[in-house]
């Protein structure tokens, strides 16, 4: 379904581990800028992936050092981890992927505001860096021949249906007819996904690149469908202290030229993916075959996916509300349309 670049198995199992050899900008580490004392420091909490290429490669090509601003960098498990740093002043802004948590942390009073996007799917089935991988061994004998066909079925999940991987996971069965709630999800990191597979444990798994393109070279899996173009559960987050900020405007500028300096067809420079490396601790031919998301040139949060999240979430009782929250009154756009003057 797929036609990509093929990995060795050992390449993509080895980034597996690759967060305990970051560099700079996933360490928290000063990264050499020099601009603290012009304007000040931002505490930017985030999830180390190329999924957050703008941040990294903003940093890298000097665009906050250039705005006075010095990045105070906090690596993060899950975006959840962040939402009560965030809640609490203890982050200026967190990069990251969206949760039923959020949401139901905006329900409990709790108070941030959610201003930009990241990562969006291409949609392209050849070249998705996210797929619903299906056990080959299940596909052969006919037991799952089409996305329906996975009803009852156990699919792993990074962070289980309450993640951004379950809204991508929702988005993949909504195609078929299915939700949610119509699978068993069970919480599997990627790098778990592949022996769950193989041992039988799921049927089915959602990991992102390299991973997924390791399963196909093993023979191990197969995608039957990729989240549709426009789909995104990942984005940027300020906390209401920040909002009123005066560098809330400048950083968000800096941060949408990062984006700006990745091409539109995932395909990046060869500044871009050594910049990747050397923040993340990868090594750039397994970047250069990883498919990549896309970017909007001005982050500009998307409102429509925060209202599809909503419904997925309370459809499988991951969000503890009936009611949807409205969207508009947790969405500021101001910062994008700042960027995009």
């Amino acid at each position: 379904m797929r036609r990509r670049t093929l990995l060795s198995l050992a390449s993509a199992t080895a980034l597996g581990g690759a967060l305990a050899a970051c560099g700079p900008a996933v360490t928290g580490k000063d990264s050499g800028g020099s601009g603290s004392g012009d304007s000040g420091t931002v505490r930017v909490g985030h999830v180390p992936s190329a999924l957050f290429a703008p941040l990294y490669v903003a940093d890298a090509m000097g665009h906050f050092e250039d705005a006075g601003i010095t990045l105070e960098l906090t690596p993060l498990k899950s975006g959840q981890d962040g939402i009560p740093m965030l809640a609490n002043d203890q982050l200026d802004v967190m990069i990251a992927g969206f949760s039923a948590g959020m949401f139901n942390a905006l329900d409990q009073g709790l108070a941030f505001k959610i201003v930009g996007s990241m990562g969006i799917s291409p949609g392209d089935p050849e070249n998705s860096p996210t797929a619903l991988e299906v056990s080959q061994k299940l596909l052969d004998d006919g037991t799952i021949t089409d996305v329906a066909d996975l009803k009852g079925h156990k699919i792993g999940v990074a962070g289980g249906p309450g993640a951004t991987g379950g809204y991508l996971l929702a988005a993949m069965l909504e195609e078929a007819g299915l939700t949610l709630n119509d699978v068993e999800v069970s919480n599997l990191a990627t790098p778990d996904q592949e022996p769950a597979i193989v041992n039988g444990s799921v049927s089915a798994g959602t990991p992102s690149a390299p991973f997924s393109t390791a399963m196909e070279e093993a023979g191990v899996a197969s995608p039957l469908a990729v989240p549709k173009k426009g789909t995104t559960g990942t984005g940027v987050l300020y906390s209401e202290t920040f909002v009123g900020g005066e560098l809330a405007q400048t950083f968000f500028t800096a941060l949408a030229k990062g984006a700006q300096e990745l091409s539109a067809d995932g395909t990046q420079s060869e500044e871009v993916y050594s910049i990747l490396a050397e923040t993340l601790g990868q090594e750039v031919e397994v970047l250069k075959a990883s498919p990549m998301y896309t970017y909007l040139p001005d982050l500009a949060p998307q409102p429509d996916q925060l209202e599809a999240m909503q419904k997925v979430w309370i459809e499988a009782e991951q969000i503890t509300y009936t009611e949807p929250l409205d969207v508009a009154s947790i969405v500021d756009a101001s910062f994008a349309e700042g960027a995009g003057a």
